[in-house]
């Protein structure tokens, strides 16, 4: 969990905290270019492809997580 953060602070050039309870769109960081880092990052790491669809239901930074882990 701790390498998830890590990676997904990276993607979105986010220096503060993250905890797995925020939803991450409400980070200044997040933005159109964030999305795309964060798509990377999970195909990337975990070889999790997440359709657009999907994604819009995804809240916080542990739905990411689990979207990432449940294989």
């Amino acid at each position: 969990m701790e390498k998830f953060i890590e990676k997904f602070a990276e993607a979105l050039e986010r220096e503060d905290e993250i905890k797995m309870e925020d939803e991450f769109r409400n980070y200044d960081e997040w933005s159109s270019i964030a999305y795309l880092s964060v798509i990377a990052f999970m195909d990337d790491e975990y070889d999790t492809q997440i359709e657009e669809a999907d994604f819009k239901k995804l809240r916080t930074v542990q739905d990411l997580y689990d979207a990432c882990t449940k294989k």
